[in-house]
Parts: structure tokens; sequence; C-alpha cells
């Protein structure tokens, strides 16, 4: 059984920082891309970032491009998101995603 799960969500400063992590199991995690998507509160899902299986290509939306930085650990089946210089609109629960498989999300607020 594939089994996400999210941590280091919390309430953060605007222009601090913040790291997000994923645990991943079920699944051959080295073998997999992977995803972070975000819902900020009355919105719909936002595709944040995505690494491919050997975290040698990164991809990122618009919205966060230069500020988070997408990373994970093979050997520890981990997937990150480093938050840099987080603005309030990048309050939201942020979900790791692996094919159709989520996880419940941490809750990332970012307020002074």
């Amino acid at each position: 059984e594939v089994q996400l799960v999210e941590s280091g969500g919390g309430l953060v400063q605007p222009g601090g920082s913040l790291r997000l992590s994923c645990a991943a199991s079920g699944f051959t995690f080295s073998n997999y891309a992977m995803s972070w998507v975000r819902q900020a509160p009355g919105k719909g899902l936002e595709w944040v970032s995505a690494i491919n299986s050997g975290g040698g290509s990164t991809r990122y939306a618009d919205s966060v491009e230069g500020r988070f930085t997408i990373s994970r650990d093979n050997a520890k089946n981990t997937l990150y998101l480093q938050m840099n210089s987080p603005k309030p609109e990048d309050t939201a629960v942020y979900y790791c995603t692996h094919g159709d498989s989520w996880g419940r999300g941490t809750q990332v607020t970012v307020s002074s």
C-alpha cells in the first residue's frame, strides 16, 4: 500500500524559510517522479513542483520559481520542498503526490 506522509508545515513569516518533507513507503520510491501540489483556502488545486526519479531534473510553477526548491533523498525514501522567501499567497495545504496517491497534506501559513 502506497503511503505518503507530509510534515514540516507550520507558521512562517514572510521572507523566512521552511522545509517540507514527505516520507514515502509501499513502492520503489527511487523509480518514480514525485510532485508537490497545494490548495489555498477557498481555491482549487495548484501544481507546485516536480522532480524526476533520480533528482536531476526539476520543474516549478511560475509562482514559486526561484523561491522554492524540490529535492529528494532516495536512500531515505523522502521528498523535500525547501520554501525560501515565502509570501502570504503561499499559504495552503501542501501535498506530495505519486501518480494517483496523495498524502494527507501539511498546512503552511505565511503571516507576520
